[in-house]
């Protein structure tokens, strides 16, 4: 019997192969995109070999969509944007302009219609939070004010995407082909947009009414049965059904849906929880988002129309990243900060794609349109570290000028009293028990973590706190190894936590090192990258449950030595 498996070819073999290019991209410094990308290019109809199904592709890719925008909902900061408005909202609407009338000129000179070419420039004005908060996090700069104005910035981007895609089907309707050429009158145009707000406001004020309330409650409800997939299963759900409901009801666009259901959520105390547990099938169908889109580029437009990639390379790099500079300068801020901000700024990512993609679709965008986003989204992508990696040199050329004029900075919390301190790598349910306790009997102890949240709880509970990814040389640097009494990783990741310990040996030879596992296989594996024990959670558990079922009367006898209880067997965890 014949079985189409077209949609298992394409999850298979995409999946598979953007782990091995997203890998190989992560090694050479890059951002793992540009191996998703290529992977994409890989297994579309432009290149020989395996070809995935496109249609199956496009469907899996809004699927990655809204679990996208589900995210960016979830994540969403009006504090972080109230803290730097000043500058980032008026930055930031300076600079999409900017950018959207050098897209729109680049388009006018290859002869495409002023509707196309503000698609276009505007494709080319949104940059990628992903790869901005890794470079971020890679200078310890993301608490820094230069940190907050670049995140603020995004933030009013995020939202102009937003009201584009809002937007662009009342346009494409009014002026694009499917108007048919019909001439429309200053009361018709604004009595289609008039329409689309109102259609958004009744969907903002259900979900404000409603959705605030009803979300939050059921999350409380279906998380106090304890059954985690349930849970998983709920904020799937909720993202995905109120993206349906939004888009069958309203008229809404299903990202845009998915993208309030991710701010209802955020106002749950269990917002950490829906994003750890969404955050797999999240990343899954991102990396199918990004597939997809690669399957679009044709790498013939290369050769074909080599000017003007170069021309939309030029645009995002140099262009918009110009724009941000003189307007940062323009608000008094450091050269520093400013270089900064035109760094983050120099490339295009997710919102590049969608709404190329939505552009496409509704044909106000030509393909080669989207063709040259991509190409501009490989380069700039591509060449974004190494922009950095020029601005870290002149910042060093620069040092005694920038420490002149130091830029405020956010409150780090209570000050490390460095020396005989114990370093806690990890403040969840763990973690945070462990150094309450440290501290309880007087142990000096900093924590280091990379969830903002978990970084802030510890700073309102009067311990130092280190924000980043443990296994980063900066990171490790702040906490002062050298003059540590001892350092527990107690983080679930194994592999994270295995080149922390290397990493702190190498800084610290005569270091103790303690760590969390859970399986035999965990414990070698960090026994052997130089941790001097390491403790097996379900292990100790179940000693320290036969200890008090030993002490309950019917067993205590068996303690007096009536019956023998076998020794903790010496495999190396404490």
């Amino acid at each position: 019997m014949h079985h189409d498996t077209s949609l298992i070819d394409i999850v298979a073999v995409g999946l598979a192969l953007a782990f091995v290019l997203g890998a190989i991209a992560n090694r050479l410094r890059l951002s793992p995109l540009v191996g998703y990308l290529v992977a994409g290019i890989f297994v579309g109809p432009f290149t020989p070999g395996f070809v995935a199904d496109q249609e199956i592709a496009n469907q899996l890719a809004e699927i990655g969509v809204m679990l996208l925008m589900f995210g960016v909902g979830l994540h969403f900061s009006l504090q972080d944007l109230l803290e730097v408005k000043w500058i980032a909202i008026p930055g930031a609407v300076a600079q999409i302009a900017v950018a959207t009338l050098l897209g729109w000129g680049v388009a006018w000179l290859m002869g495409w219609s002023h509707l196309h070419g503000m698609i276009f420039g505007f494709s080319l004005a949104t940059a990628s939070t992903v790869v901005l908060l890794r470079a971020m996090e890679e200078r310890r700069l993301l608490e820094t004010m230069r940190g907050k104005i670049a995140v603020g910035w995004l933030i009013v981007e995020d939202l102009a995407c937003v009201l584009a895609l809002v937007m662009m089907p009342v346009i494409a309707g009014l002026f694009g082909p499917e108007a048919g050429g019909e001439r429309h009158s200053f009361g018709s145009v604004l009595s289609s947009i008039g329409w689309t707000f109102v259609q958004l406001g009744l969907f903002v004020a259900v979900m404000l009414l409603v959705g605030r309330r009803v979300i939050p409650w059921v999350l409380e409800r279906i998380a106090g049965t304890g059954s985690r997939e349930l849970f998983t299963l709920s904020v799937l759900a909720i993202a995905l059904g109120v993206a349906f409901g939004a888009a069958a009801l309203f008229g809404v666009s299903f990202a845009l849906g998915a993208f309030f259901a991710g701010m209802m959520l955020n106002e749950s105390e269990l917002s950490h929880k829906a994003a750890n547990d969404s955050l797999p099938l999240r990343d899954a169908f991102a990396v199918l988002f990004f597939v997809s889109v690669g399957m679009l580029f044709d790498p013939k437009i290369l050769l074909e129309h080599p000017w003007q990639v170069l021309g939309t390379a030029a645009i995002i790099m140099f262009g918009k990243s110009a724009a941000a500079f003189l307007i940062v300068r323009a608000f008094g801020h450091p050269k520093a900060t400013a270089l900064t901000i035109s760094a983050s700024l120099a490339q295009i990512g997710e919102f590049a794609f969608i709404i190329a993609g939505l552009g496409v679709s509704l044909q106000i965008l030509p393909p080669t349109g989207q063709a040259l986003v991509l190409a501009g989204a490989l380069i700039s992508i591509m060449l974004n570290p190494m922009i950095f990696m020029l601005l870290d040199r002149w910042e060093a050329r620069h040092r005694e000028e920038v420490q002149v004029q130091p830029e405020p900075e956010v409150q780090p919390g209570p000050p490390l009293q460095a020396g005989n301190h114990a370093i806690v790598i990890g403040y969840g349910r763990v973690g945070s028990e462990l150094a309450n306790v440290l501290r309880d009997r007087g142990v000096p102890v900093v924590i280091i973590d990379d969830n903002s949240l978990h970084v802030d709880r510890a700073h309102a509970a009067g311990i130092p706190g280190i924000r980043g990814h443990a296994a980063s040389d900066k990171v490790l640097a702040e906490a002062h190894p050298e003059s540590a009494s001892i350092a527990i990783l107690a983080i679930p990741q194994p592999l994270e936590a295995g080149e922390a310990i290397a990493k702190l040996r190498a800084l610290n030879p005569a270091l103790p090192v303690l760590a969390r596992a859970h399986s035999d296989a965990e414990v070698k594996h960090l026994l052997a990258h130089g941790a001097d024990g390491a403790v097996m959670a379900e292990r100790e558990l179940a000693y320290s449950l036969a200890e008090m079922v030993m002490s309950t009367p019917a067993y205590r006898y068996a303690n007096r030595g009536d019956v023998a209880v076998p020794p903790v067997p010496n495999t190396g965890t404490w």
